[in-house]
């Protein structure tokens, strides 16, 4: 049997990243039947945090020395980690799995237009009109003003733009903060904002199901932030990062067999919109980048 190339281990790994991610937000979904959303927060916060702390512990690789501004950039980032925590998951328990699924699809539209206004990167006309249309699909699935619109809604939008500016601020980092530090930090900093608000909130008691889901969410996060880091060292970019969106197909299947939701016709439409523009735009990026590439290797030829 031939060795699997870099670009299919990195396809691989993308799609079990994003599986690994999808099948978190399914047991935390799970939870609501059974738990208030702050305990189930702070709950999973814990199980998330000790096994990221012990794997680092595990691997030597614990390193919690950064740069002052580094540290200021990874506060930032947590807080919208937060954010973002705070408002996908009160949309997840109040929406459909998959339609929830689908508006996060426009991820990377909100995180490329962001950083054309934001941080000053190159963004071309033809990746202008391919959000634009993107943002058309998100209209098709939110629907404001129609009957199946609701304040959740608009959380799964604030979730959106939440995730941007984290991820804005991820890019500011210094290349020599392990990922993992930066994503036991955030575990941390969720779980005590979780803690701190249930006090409000209220608890309830934790059966073994609920107890198994939560055990789930937190190995299934700690399993999707490893492959997502390990993706980073595999393959072209260019060629595995589509494969991120296999995450709305688990979501739809997953909807249907654990939750048995399926969205309707426009949202279907809206959520293929959305992904057909990601992907453009994603291939743009990629080809802009080669473009850049080629240059640059010209200019030092021309230098010589």
């Amino acid at each position: 049997m031939p060795a699997l190339s870099d670009n299919m281990r990195g396809a691989l790994l993308m799609v079990g990243a994003m599986t690994a991610f999808t099948l978190n937000d399914a047991c935390m979904k799970a939870l609501s039947d059974e738990l208030p959303l702050m305990q189930a927060l702070f709950l999973r916060g814990l199980v998330t945090s000790a096994l990221i702390l012990g794997f680092l512990v595990m691997a030597g690789r614990l390193d919690l020395r950064l740069a002052r501004r580094d540290w200021i950039l990874v506060t930032i980032r947590t807080a919208a980690e937060i954010a973002a925590a705070y408002f996908f998951l009160t949309a997840l328990f109040n929406m459909p799995f998959a339609n929830v699924s689908a508006i996060l699809q426009a991820m990377p539209l909100t995180i490329t237009l962001a950083g054309a206004i934001f941080l000053g990167e190159a963004v071309g006309w033809r990746r202008l009109v391919a959000i634009l249309v993107g943002f058309g699909g998100v209209m098709l699935i939110v629907r404001p003003g129609g009957e199946g619109f609701t304040i959740y809604s608009v959380y799964v939008l604030a979730a959106v733009l939440a995730v941007t500016l984290r991820d804005l601020v991820t890019r500011r980092l210094s290349a020599a903060v392990p990922s993992m530090s930066v994503a036991l930090v955030a575990a941390i900093g969720v779980g005590l904002a979780a803690g701190l608000a249930s006090i409000f909130e209220g608890w309830a008691p934790v059966s073994g199901l609920a107890a198994l889901q939560l055990g789930g969410s937190g190995v299934f996060v700690m399993l999707g932030y490893l492959l997502s880091i390990m993706v980073m060292r595999v393959g072209d970019i260019a060629f595995v990062a589509p494969f991120r969106y296999t995450s709305l197909l688990v979501a739809l299947i997953v909807g249907f067999v654990i939750f048995a939701e399926w969205p309707d016709a426009l949202t279907l439409v809206g959520a293929a919109i959305v992904v057909a523009t990601g992907l453009f735009t994603l291939y743009r990026e990629a080809r802009v980048a080669r473009s850049q590439l080629r240059r640059g290797g010209a200019d030092l030829r021309n230098a010589d």
